[in-house]
């Protein structure tokens, strides 16, 4: 594992604990997309089947379950939390985000290096983990204000994936015969759906100011 996964890795890994905190300690999830939620628990539902099957390495398998039981429990607090369910914005939360999932599975279906269950679902996964994040940016376009815990939280997202797209380049650059040319496509507009939120992110950074996210 070189520097750029590894630094992509926490990066996400900490951008869950962000999101926890904010949750569990303002027993809150006002400004949070439960929709990106779901999406995001779909994604490692469907990435990590081969959890108890196939064993790379004790670090790989410990993230493959902190991300499965996280997103899981960020989804079961913001739908069944007898508090935290009342702060969640259900009436700014309307992107429908079954299309996403019913694009993602017909481009899986399409383009695949081996037509299998575990190979399908695993590039089903690439494909909807680089728009997952549309629901909850639509989200903080239409409530403008974000706190600072909901705007580290999307900051996090947006550098694991700008932290992996180094990595590719790398391991292209330092290995034989690389190459993954879905994860790298989708990699590429995951990472572009982030730049105006980093733009107006860096302007408020440098103003010592609130993030406001023009409507």
């Amino acid at each position: 594992m070189n520097a750029f996964r590894f630094a992509g890795d926490m990066s996400h890994l900490f951008s869950v604990l962000l999101l926890l905190l904010k949750i569990y300690a303002t027993k809150s999830c006002s400004g949070i997309s439960l929709r990106t939620q779901e999406l995001y628990a779909l994604v490692f539902l469907t990435r990590y089947l081969d959890l108890f099957t196939y064993v790379v390495s004790v670090y790989n398998t410990l993230m493959k379950i902190v991300f499965i039981s996280s997103s899981i429990a960020i989804v079961w607090c913001m739908r069944f939390h007898p508090v935290v369910r009342r702060t969640y914005d259900k009436e700014q939360d309307t992107f429908r985000h079954y299309l996403l999932v019913g694009v993602s599975l017909v481009l899986a279906l399409l383009f695949h290096e081996r037509f299998t269950i575990r190979e399908v679902f695993w590039v089903f996964s690439i494909f909807l983990e680089a728009v997952a994040i549309l629901p909850q940016l639509i989200l903080l376009q239409r409530s403008r204000n974000v706190d600072n815990l909901t705007s580290q939280y999307v900051l996090f997202l947006g550098a694991y994936r700008a932290f992996y797209i180094l990595n590719w380049i790398y391991r292209y650059v330092t290995e034989d015969d690389y190459s993954a040319w879905i994860a790298w496509i989708a990699g590429v507009v995951q990472t572009g759906l982030y730049a105006d939120f980093f733009y107006y992110y860096f302007i408020s950074w440098k103003n010592n100011a609130k993030l406001q996210l023009p409507a």
